[in-house]
């Protein structure tokens, strides 16, 4: 039997915030956009929360719901380095750790309880080492599988930790909302609704024919889920950093429009790229060689993060403006998207000024 930890901060970017300021501790804080514009919430901690704040809020009605509250531009940068650090912690304990965001992880600690002996242990050091060494606090679910870790983190937020262990994995599911299930989403939602199925355990009484019929593959996934079976492994591989293409061509580029040309093409395939993996992207950057070899770098960062091709490819042809190209032949091109979030952040952008 596996022992799988999901360890998930506590409004992580508000609290990155509060704790290098600490005169912000006990009031609302809502990161995100400007609330004067089209600006929308990314964070809020729970002081705001109460007041009915949430993420993707626009940051307007954030305001009117709360006038009293601080509201901070993000640092995705500064998130990212305190991730980094974090994480450190987690693979001090365990190599079999999967970054899920910058604030979201599971580990596999199924070999690697050594002197705790117990996945409970190890959840807890890790909840002691995160609040001594980095000031921040984090909710740790402990479970058979992927699956049942995360259901169990979300849980005991804020600050919780919270056990299920196999014998009591379908007691634990079974009064939840089918929502809460792994790839249940709005669509699938409706759908189960409408076969009158709203809870986990009114899910787990449907013979899987019947959830094959109505929802083809994911219908044996939902089976399995509505039974806590999640074979799913905790993937290791490294967090990739950046995303970029560029070309070399065969004669040097000479005007700026087939430069843009270039540019909106390359843009396109980092957008593309961005959007397959669920991900977005704080900072642009385009890479121009002249023929004498000589390369230059240009770079801007967003405030909200992007997977937008048309947003990249303006930001690439503004930069290129920053650079000889035009006064200059151009023999090499590149465009890249790097300080790279979770997608769900691109949502956000809808409503930034740019």
């Amino acid at each position: 039997m596996r022992r799988i930890l999901h360890c998930d901060m506590d409004c992580y970017f508000a609290a990155v915030h509060t704790r290098d300021d600490p005169s912000l501790a006990g009031k609302p804080v809502v990161v995100g956009g400007d609330p004067a514009s089209r600006g929308v919430v990314a964070s809020a901690n729970y002081e705001a929360r109460r007041y009915g704040i949430h993420s993707a809020m626009p940051a307007s009605r954030a305001r009117r719901l709360c006038p009293q509250a601080i509201f901070l531009s993000p640092d995705f940068p500064r998130y990212r380095r305190e991730s980094d650090r974090i994480f450190a912690i987690y693979r001090e304990l365990t190599p079999e750790v999967e970054t899920a965001s910058l604030d979201e992880a599971y580990l596999d600690v199924t070999d690697h309880l050594g002197a705790f002996g117990t996945a409970t242990a190890v959840a807890k050091e890790i909840r002691r080492r995160v609040r001594e060494e980095r000031g921040l606090t984090v909710s740790v679910g402990v479970g058979p599988n992927c699956l049942v870790a995360k259901i169990a983190s979300d849980a005991c937020k804020p600050d919780g930790l919270k056990v299920v262990p196999p014998e009591r994995v379908q007691a634990f599911l079974d009064p939840l909302p089918v929502r809460r299930l792994h790839g249940v989403g709005p669509a699938t939602e409706r759908a189960l609704a409408a076969m009158g199925i709203a809870t986990v355990a009114e899910l787990c009484a449907r013979p899987m024919e019947v959830l094959l019929a109505r929802f083809r593959s994911h219908g044996r996934t939902l089976y399995e889920y509505a039974r806590g079976i999640d074979e799913r492994p905790v993937e290791t591989q490294h967090e990739r950093k950046s995303l970029g293409t560029e070309n070399t061509y065969r004669e040097d580029l000479a005007h700026i429009e087939a430069m843009d040309e270039q540019l909106e093409a390359m843009a396109e395939e980092v957008g593309d790229g961005l959007t397959r993996r669920e991900l977005a992207a704080c900072t642009i950057t385009v890479k121009v060689r002249y023929p004498d070899f000589t390369t230059v770098t240009r770079s801007r960062t967003f405030a909200i993060p992007t997977a937008n091709a048309k947003r990249i490819g303006a930001a690439a042809k503004t930069l290129l403006r920053r650079t000889e190209a035009g006064r200059r032949k151009v023999r090499l091109l590149g465009v890249s998207a790097s300080t790279l979030v979770p997608g769900t952040m691109r949502q956000l952008e809808l409503f930034d000024d740019g």
